[in-house]
């Protein structure tokens, strides 16, 4: 015997905001008779962050959100529903719209894994405990599902990447997208869309788009899914990945999917299932393989947050380290700014400011410099990033900086990048410096990354003035010396066309987050 439908299933999306392969969206059109998709904008996203007070979601990351808030109401209405969009605490929202309907049976919600929206999870369950609306909870955000990791229980995951990856990648498996229907079921009539809001209604101007940026792409559902068709199926530059993903200028250097999945606008298991579809039609190589390895690295980050809760956001961090961390605003604003006096870092700096978006490879070294080569607290960058980056992701950020600290789930100790040998390792003619410090532009070649070293008739040539056109160092590591006036080797995109060897995973060394930022071993 069927079971009868739902009269009216709520469905709170958060970081879900797509249709594709969605179990909460999927669940209520099965269940239940009426659907109501909610999107709420709590105003406790748009004060300051925890410690520092940066604006906890800038206008790059609010306007890429709108977007995708936009973008998801346009494809719901194409499916016969529509987002409902309100401002408020999700409790509260909840609540009254239950009262005002009368007819919800049951909430729905894909779980999250970091305190302020598990606090959100615990505040709903309280709610439809006391209207006596049943509570239907999904784990949506991974490649791999929380229930199919090969360990008894969250508390055993390894504290070393290279452990957890073996372990899912011989003991779990994928489970394919869900198919979704072509409808879904409508909205109860009495219930209101409420209207998209835009930045004025958050304080907030809508930000010049820079033609610089290397990542000028919209936010939602739909541009994820044409991205995706772009980098795998319409130039094949997903085959040459591993060797173009430590570019700088330019979109399609890396695959860009991060600001997406930090949204849930496309899922993991859907370009997983795409990888495997372009393997089997195309080829399968180094690169196609990284971009699942990356994936499984978000995984690692979200699961190491069910594991230490609160324990990421604290100073020492997962080890309990004790570190001598400093506090210095004077220090701190000159690495925001990108007025360091070090070239990359504010190449770098001035690039995130400006679009929102930073390379995977300029994270590395802007993370080492704050916290090794200025020793300023690791809170600092992370916020910051929390505030400006448009694919911030709260696991991946807060793991990426713990770990960047050494404070994380780091096997090794004292991991401290080279600035002047990643500049030119990865900019060795400079062009990226010179494209985001226009100051130095007439500095040739590599030299643009060590102003400081130029004699002083080369940087008059040149129109520079240190500490008057351009900053002194504000810091300096005698390691540096070694590699002025190096001959940079090629360190950037491999030649159009030229593609990594045959492939198995036994060649690899474990690296990267380039979903979000990640570690390399080359750092003298």
């Amino acid at each position: 015997m069927e079971r009868p439908a739902l009269r009216t299933a709520l469905c709170l999306l958060r970081n879900d905001l797509r249709f594709h392969d969605h179990e909460v969206l999927h669940w209520a059109h099965n269940n239940a008779e009426r659907v109501i998709p909610l999107y709420c904008f709590d105003p406790r996203h748009y004060t300051g962050t925890h410690h520092y007070s940066f604006p906890k979601t800038g206008p790059h990351r609010l306007r890429f959100l709108l977007e995708s808030v936009k973008d998801l109401r346009e494809t719901l209405k194409e499916k016969g529903s529509n987002l409902v969009i309100r401002k408020g605490k999700p409790e509260d929202v909840v609540r009254d719209l239950i009262v005002q309907v009368g007819s919800v049976a049951a909430v729905a919600f894909h779980e999250e894994a970091t305190k302020e929206e598990l606090d959100v999870e615990k505040a709903l369950l309280q709610v439809c405990s006391e209207q006596g609306v049943a509570v239907q909870k999904f784990w949506g955000s991974t490649l791999f599902h929380r229930d199919d990791l090969p360990f008894k229980h969250i508390s055993r995951l390894p504290d070393v990447y290279t452990q957890f990856r073996q372990a899912v990648e011989s003991r779990a498996a994928v489970r394919p997208p869900l198919e979704m229907a072509p409808q879904l079921k409508p909205l109860p009539p009495e219930v209101e869309e409420g209207h998209v809001p835009n930045l004025e209604d958050f304080g907030m101007t809508d930000p010049s788009r820079d033609p610089r940026s290397a990542f000028p792409c919209n936010g939602g559902e739909t541009q994820a899914l044409r991205r995706l068709q772009h980098y795998f199926w319409e130039t094949n530059l997903v085959a040459s990945y591993k060797e173009t993903r430590n570019g700088l200028i330019g979109l399609d250097y890396s695959t860009k999917f991060a600001p997406w999945l930090a949204l849930g606008c496309i899922s993991p298991r859907y370009i997983y299932e795409q990888i495997r579809k372009y393997e089997k039609e195309r080829t399968a190589n180094q690169s196609t393989y990284w971009v699942l390895f990356e994936l499984t690295w978000r995984d690692y980050f979200r699961f190491a947050a069910l594991k230490y809760g609160t324990k990421i956001f604290f100073l020492r961090g997962l080890q309990d380290k004790d570190v001598c961390w400093k506090k210095d605003p004077k220090l701190f604003n000159s690495w925001k700014e990108g007025r360091t006096g070090i070239p990359f870092v504010d190449a770098n700096m001035r690039e995130l400011a400006a679009t929102g978006f930073m390379s995977n490879r300029g994270r590395q070294n802007v993370a080492s410099f704050l916290t090794k080569d200025l020793g300023l607290d690791w809170r600092m960058g992370a916020e910051w990033f929390e505030s400006l980056l448009v694919d911030y992701d709260v696991c991946s950020n807060y793991g990426n900086w713990l770990y960047s600290a050494g404070v994380g789930n780091d096997p090794r100790e004292n991991r401290k990048f080279n600035m002047i040998k990643q500049a030119l390792d990865y900019d060795g003619d400079g062009d990226y410096v010179r494209f985001w410090v226009p100051e130095l532009q007439c500095i040739r070649g590599g030299d643009v990354h060590t102003p400081w070293a130029l004699s002083n008739g080369a940087l008059a040539q040149a129109g520079v003035i240190l500490g008057d056109t351009y900053p002194l160092p504000i810091v300096m590591d005698p390691a540096w010396r070694r590699h002025v006036h190096q001959k940079p080797h090629s360190g950037g995109p491999a030649p159009k066309g030229k593609r990594g060897p045959s492939y198995t995973p036994k060649q690899h060394k474990d690296r990267g987050v380039d979903f979000y930022f990640s570690r390399k071993k080359d750092l003298s």
